[in-house]
């Protein structure tokens, strides 16, 4: 059983191995600290397995009336089981109680699961952003929902 939970301080190393383990240009340790204690728009979700290991995290921007997700990532050896769509319909919860209007969010072109998953949460192609990845200057494609 997985439960969805706040992300707070003290989550802030398993969060940022996560993240080094997923994504070829991850953010640094520093850079969710900085999310933690002092981005006041920030809000981050965790993932934590029935041994309160966390195993996967959401972050998004909360401004005014839209949301921005800036990151998501679940650890290899649960991917597939449902863990990433959890996260997301929680960040899409949160949203709607901070009475958001829209939630945004840029994906690679190559990555198909993960726009699997965003369609199937009712997510839109909005458009790309040319060479967005810097590690390789992959395009992004936006997707947005009404929430």
């Amino acid at each position: 059983m997985v439960i969805y939970r706040k992300m707070t301080e003290k989550d802030v190393q398993a969060v940022h191995a996560i993240e080094v383990a997923s994504f070829p240009t991850p953010w640094t340790l520093d850079s969710f600290y900085y999310e933690m204690t002092e981005n006041n728009f920030a809000y981050y979700i965790v993932a934590e397995d029935e041994n309160s290991n966390i195993v996967g995290f959401c972050g998004m921007c909360i401004v005014i009336d839209s949301a921005q997700i800036t990151n998501v990532a679940v650890v290899q050896n649960v991917r597939g089981q449902g863990i990433g769509e959890g996260l997301m319909r929680e960040a899409m919860r949160i949203a709607r109680e901070h009475e958001i209007d829209v939630m945004s969010l840029e994906v690679r072109i190559s990555n198909t699961v993960a726009q699997n998953l965003y369609r199937k949460l009712g997510f839109q192609d909005g458009g790309i952003r040319k060479g967005y990845y810097t590690d390789n200057q992959e395009d992004a494609l936006v997707m947005w929902v009404n929430i």
